[in-house]
Parts: structure tokens; C-alpha cells; sequence
């Protein structure tokens, strides 16, 4: 697929499940992402991925929202110092789905685009080469120093640092990696700007090219049509919901 449709995807999905009221459209659109994953082959990374950051922070919504949020009326629990609210609990389900939507959709778009075909397809659709060398830095920076990281520590155990055991161990072996990781990453982007600048990056007036080149399927443009007619679905239902509640009021 295109990368320019897994990000209207990222932004269709994601807008429409802020807008939607009710928990439960988020949660099917969570499991719509989890049968993509399945697609793509990578579930259990997603499955992974998901659950670390769905666990604590539905724990946390669900002790704030459920038992002290001012909108709660119904009381479906008694926990003695505190009641649990159905509003509260609604309300966080929803604030969870609808981050679930946004993290899930941008993780799969990275977990199955090359980089360089992402900020490709964004250079091509109109950004400036400039921004699209800062997003593709971005997007490459932590990679490259976990990787860093992970060959200097692997060369300080083999000379005799001990980076195992308990926490106070782990930290003294851990501090010593910052000066060689700092300083390596520092001549990285050096080299970096001298090889653009030899390649004529900023230099005005001459169109640049790329290695890198995208192909455009016609099933890209039917998936991306029907995308943001989902979203304007979306809309029109949100509105019209509301529209109804205060008709009934």
C-alpha cells in the first residue's frame, strides 16, 4: 500500500474516532487494526505493543474517571471510600479507544513502511526536501541509537563492564555509554551535512532526486477514497446524533 494511505488511514481513523461519541466505535475499530496486524504478519508485535500501553493507562483513567469524574449519576459499584460511576467509566473506555486508534494506525503504518518510502511519498505530494530530511531524521534517530548503544555495550562487556544484576550494577554500567553514544551520534550528523552539502542539498533553483521510488496501485486511490468517505460518514453522523438527543430533550 501506499504510504501516503496509511496516512490518511493515521488521520481518517484516528479523527473519527475522536469525534464519535461512544466508546464502543473506537474498540471496533481497535479490532479492525488487530485483523490488519493479522494481515500483515506482525500481531504479535502488535498484540505487544497494544497491550503495554493499554493496561496501565486504562488502570489509571478508569480509577480517576470511574470513581471521583463530576458526570457520574449511576452508580454500578461501592467501593466503600469511593462509588464507581457508568459515565466515568464510559468516558474512559472512550478516551483509551480513541488513543488505542491513533497509536495502533501510526504503528502499523512504521512497523510496514520503509522510512525512505515514507518521506518520499511525502516530498512527492508536495513537502520540501528540507522537511522531509527533518522527518526522516526523526523518525530514524532512536533506531540508530538503540543500535549504537547496543554495539558499545556489547564492546565494553567483552573488555570486562559488567552490565548485569541488580539496579544500582545496571546504572553504573549504563553511565559509561553516554559519553561514547553522545559523542559518536554528534560525528554521525557531522558527516551527515558535509555528505549533503557535497550532494548539492540546499542548493536552489535544481530539483532533486531519490533512489527511492513509489508506485502508485489503483487499489491506493480506491482505499484512500473510501477512507474519507468513512470520515465524512463519521461527521455526519456525530452531528446527527447530537441533533437527535436535543430534539428528544
Amino acid at each position: 500500500m501506499h504510504p501516503m494511505v496509511k496516512l490518511y488511514a493515521v488521520v481518517c481513523l484516528g479523527t473519527s474516532a475522536l469525534i464519535f461519541p461512544h466508546y464502543l466505535f473506537s474498540c471496533a475499530l481497535v479490532v479492525i487494526l488487530f485483523l490488519v496486524a493479522a494481515r500483515a504478519r506482525i500481531f504479535a508485535r502488535f498484540a505487544r505493543f497494544m497491550l503495554k500501553f493499554t493496561i496501565p493507562i486504562l488502570i489509571m483513567l478508569l480509577f480517576i474517571q470511574g470513581l471521583y469524574s463530576p458526570k457520574n449519576m449511576t452508580v454500578i459499584a461501592d467501593l466503600g471510600f469511593a462509588q464507581l460511576g457508568l459515565e466515568g467509566v464510559r468516558y474512559a473506555l472512550k478516551i483509551v479507544g480513541t488513543l488505542l486508534v491513533f497509536l495502533g494506525t501510526f504503528y502499523l503504518m512504521t512497523a510496514t513502511t520503509y522510512t525512505g518510502k515514507l518521506v518520499a511519498a511525502l516530498i512527492e505530494s508536495g513537502l520540501s526536501i528540507k522537511a522531509g530530511y527533518l522527518v526522516l531524521a526523526s523518525l530514524n534517530i532512536v533506531p540508530q541509537m538503540l543500535r549504537r548503544m547496543s554495539i558499545i555495550q556489547e564492546a565494553q562487556s567483552s573488555r570486562g563492564v559488567e552490565s548485569r544484576g541488580g539496579l544500582l550494577s545496571r546504572f553504573k554500567a549504563y553511565v559509561p555509554l553516554l559519553g561514547p553514544v553522545v559523542m559518536s551520534s554528534l560525528t554521525d550528523a557531522q558527516e551527515r551535512g558535509m555528505t549533503l552539502e557535497t550532494r548539492g542539498f540546499g542548493k536552489t533553483g535544481v530539483k532533486p532526486t531519490t533512489y527511492v521510488e513509489v508506485t502508485k496501485l489503483p487499489s491506493d486511490r480506491v482505499i484512500r477514497v473510501l477512507l474519507v468517505v468513512f470520515l465524512i460518514l463519521t461527521i455526519v453522523s456525530t452531528v446527527g446524533l447530537k441533533f437527535f438527543k436535543v430534539g428528544v430533550a
